[in-house]
C-alpha cells in the first residue's frame, strides 16, 4: 500500500512540485474532456449526415414507387400460372383468356388445353381457342393477353373473316397460347 503520510510529507517539502502535479492533472482532465466533447460532436454530425442521406434515399424510393404504382402500364400479379397441379394451372389459363375475350366483347366458341404438347415437359401449359370478335377488337385483345399477368405467349394466330351469313366486321380467330406454370416447391 501507498503510505499517504510519505506523499503528504514530500508534497509539503516541495510545494512547487505539488502545484505542478496539480496543474498537470487539471490540464490532462481538461484535455480529455475537450477531446470527448469534440468526439461526441463529430459523432452527432456524422449521425445527422447519415440521417439526411437516408431521408434523401427514402424520398427517391417513395417517388419511384409511387410513380410505378400510378403507371397503368405496370401489371400486377405473378408472372407464372399458379396452381398446385397442371389441371388447375390450365384452368387459370382458360380463365385469363376468356376474361380478356369478354373485356373486348368477344365470344369464345371453343377452347382446348394441350397437356401433352412439346412445351409441356418444360413447365408450360398450352391451349387453343376459337374466338369471334369485332375486327377493331383484335389489337386490344392481343395487347391484353401479352401485357397482363401472368405472362402469356401467343404461339399461333390465325385470323379469318367470319362466315358470309354473319356481320362482315367480325373475325374468327384461332389463338394458340402458352404460359409457364410455377413449379411445385
Amino acid at each position: 500500500m501507498i503510505d499517504m503520510q510519505r506523499i503528504e510529507a514530500a508534497l509539503a517539502r516541495f510545494p512547487l512540485a505539488a502545484a505542478a502535479a496539480y496543474l498537470a492533472l487539471v490540464v490532462l482532465f481538461s484535455f480529455t474532456t475537450v477531446q470527448t466533447v469534440f468526439e461526441v460532436l463529430r459523432s452527432r454530425d456524422a449521425a445527422a449526415s447519415a440521417a439526411d442521406i437516408l431521408q434523401t434515399l427514402e424520398a427517391r424510393h417513395l417517388t419511384r414507387t409511387s410513380t410505378a404504382r400510378t403507371d397503368v402500364s405496370v401489371p400486377t400479379g405473378s408472372v407464372f400460372l399458379e396452381g398446385p397441379t397442371v389441371s388447375v394451372a390450365s384452368a387459370m389459363l382458360l380463365q385469363r383468356v376468356l376474361a380478356a375475350t369478354r373485356r373486348v366483347n368477344g365470344n369464345a366458341l371453343s377452347s382446348q388445353v394441350d397437356l401433352q404438347g412439346p412445351l409441356a415437359k418444360s413447365g408450360f401449359v398450352s391451349a387453343t381457342f376459337n374466338i369471334e370478335i369485332a375486327s377493331a377488337s383484335l389489337q386490344p385483345l392481343l395487347y391484353d393477353l401479352e401485357a397482363g399477368m401472368p405472362f402469356l405467349f401467343i404461339d399461333e394466330l390465325v385470323v379469318q373473316q367470319a362466315s358470309a351469313g354473319t356481320d362482315s366486321s367480325k373475325l374468327r380467330i384461332v389463338l394458340g397460347i402458352s404460359a409457364q406454370r410455377q413449379s411445385a416447391k
